[in-house]
């Protein structure tokens, strides 16, 4: 657990620490904001790059303090703690990523992101899709809380249902994952966040219908 820590701790401040020392050497003006067409349509400053990893600390915390508020609620080990660390370890590499990438469109003034063979989506919902098969590993060891999992109020109802609908969950977890890696290595720009925000919304949907059903059953 002291590994992870250090790791997300890292992950938390790296960005903000590796934009900090290259504001010293980005231009003045770098590329703001890009269109669905990967087309930048607005030149900003270079302090606008500050933002994501503004916001990824912001986000450290908060995961922090989720892990927190999970562990109070389970009396015998740490395994809530856990969940909740990894999930900030995959949203803070993603965060980190996105800083990366920014970073280097800055430094190049990329004016077409179409040219790259990796833009930001693939990158991005790449990570996520990662993120998510770990996250279905160890989804089914988690305790019974407030905080974390597939959390609904069917999925609540007892022990039972808890353990089923994590169970679940992790299984769903591991396939949306592997569905949208797949998704990433062949699917480019709008098309790939279409399809991999599809296969969210789908497995959300998913999952939410099994713990009701679950819930009727137990």
């Amino acid at each position: 657990m002291k590994g992870k820590k250090i790791v997300f701790y890292g992950l938390m401040f790296l960005p903000l620490m590796g934009t900090l020392a290259a504001l010293w050497f980005l231009p003045e003006q770098i590329p703001g904001h890009y269109d669905s067409d990967n087309q930048v349509t607005r030149w900003g400053s270079k302090y606008e790059v500050l933002i994501v990893p503004i916001v990824t600390v912001v986000l450290g915390l908060f995961f922090l303090g989720m892990a927190k508020v999970a562990a109070r609620q389970e009396e015998h080990g740490n395994n809530n703690e856990k969940v909740c660390i990894a999930a900030g370890i995959v949203t803070l590499l993603i965060f980190n990523a996105m800083t990366g990438y920014i970073l280097y469109a800055g430094f190049h003034k990329v004016e077409n992101l179409s040219f790259h063979p990796w833009d930001v989506n693939q990158i991005l919902f790449g990570l996520l899709g990662i993120g998510m098969i770990i996250l279905g590993n160890i989804m089914p060891k988690l305790r019974m809380n407030a905080v974390t999992g597939l959390k609904t109020r069917w999925s609540m109802k007892n022990e039972t249902t808890w353990k089923k609908s994590q169970r679940f969950g992790g299984i769903s977890y591991i396939i949306g994952g592997a569905v949208i890696v797949v998704i990433c290595f062949f699917v480019r720009g709008m098309y790939c966040f279409l399809a991999a925000s599809a296969v969210i919304a789908v497995l959300l949907a998913v999952d939410v219908f099994y713990t009701y059903k679950i819930a009727q059953r137990c």
